[in-house]
């Protein structure tokens, strides 16, 4: 029996529970229903029971069974980007409800991009946490379109990021640490005690790349393109920064990269920097946060970092 979207939000709403979505996912991901009973704490018959109902309350066959398990059908295929999103929802709810109880004075949900992170939060979090122990800071790392999709559905409070190409609807963006691409090395480098370095040098090195679409990218191929040959390159092309930060200082390798995003190692020394002829300026990393309040927790936050940040740059706009 086919039901209207409006039937089944009503069918869901009164008789659909959070174990539910919680089952659904398990099976999914584990592909056994006494696995799934064992992770969740339940018994076979009972996940089995509630598979059943969930079943006839969408009135959608979900699983398919198999000898050694069960698999999940094209229905169930589509729910479940829905459903983990429900559950990360639920955990998100938890933390808040918990802050409370401790008799916080709020929670604030960021984002940080890995420059953000690397340039300005893992600096400036640490001390926010010690002026203000009673907010609680749920931050997670994610760039561009995965930020706007957060903000889009009221999953932010402040996103630490560089200027987006269109502000969403009820936000304002606040500029507030300078960037610019710099070259790096690891400490014991042939070129490291050689702060500034020709094209003809840096065309002789190793480079180690970041992936097609990031700035950083974009400007090492136009700058490589006047090289007089082309540079060798590392066969390894990533963005994941553990594995960024392990060829660099295990290898002699040359990157460019945004210096807020290498700025942790260059304080450390482990990374040094080799002065380009010129300098190559992106736009700052700032705040975006909601226009009017934003919620005192959240107004908290980001007057802290603007002020740890140091005092307002322009965009390279």
């Amino acid at each position: 029996m086919q039901h209207s979207a409006s039937a089944l939000l009503n069918r869901l709403l009164a008789r659909g529970k959070f174990r539910h979505v919680q089952i659904l996912l398990h099976l999914a991901e584990l592909g056994s229903v006494q696995r799934t009973a064992d992770a969740i704490g339940m018994t076979q018959s009972s996940v089995t029971q509630t598979l059943a109902y969930l079943e006839d309350l969408l009135g959608l066959r979900l699983f398919e069974r198999h000898a050694r398990g069960v698999r999940p059908t094209p229905a169930c295929t589509d729910l479940l980007p829905l459903a983990r999103q429900l559950m990360l929802g639920v955990a998100g709810s938890a933390e808040v409800v918990a802050a409370r109880q401790r008799q916080g004075e709020g929670t604030v949900r960021m984002i940080g991009s890995a420059s953000a992170i690397n340039g300005l939060l893992v600096d400036a979090l640490p001390e926010f946490a010690d002026r203000f122990p009673g907010i609680q800071v749920q931050l997670r790392e994610a760039d561009g379109e995965d930020q706007l999709l957060a903000i889009a559905r009221g999953e932010v409070d402040l996103v630490v990021c560089r200027r987006p190409a269109v502000i969403p609807e009820g936000w304002e963006f606040h500029p507030v640490r300078e960037d610019r691409l710099v070259v790096a090395c690891r400490a014991q480098h042939p070129l490291a005690g050689k702060r500034v370095f020709s094209r003809a040098r840096a065309a002789a090195e190793t480079w180690l790349l970041l992936p097609a679409g990031l700035a950083a990218r974009t400007h090492f191929d136009e700058m490589s393109a006047d090289f007089p040959q082309p540079p060798a390159t590392c066969p390894v092309v990533t963005r994941s920064l553990p594995m960024v930060w392990r060829l660099l200082l295990q290898r002699d390798l040359l990157a460019l990269l945004p210096l807020n995003l290498a700025r942790p190692l260059l304080d450390s020394g482990d990374l040094v920097e080799l002065r380009l002829t010129h300098t190559v300026r992106l736009d700052p990393i700032g705040i975006l946060q909601p226009q009017g309040s934003p919620g005192e927790a959240a107004r908290k936050a980001a007057e802290f970092l603007r002020a740890k940040a140091g005092p307002a740059v322009r965009t390279a706009r």
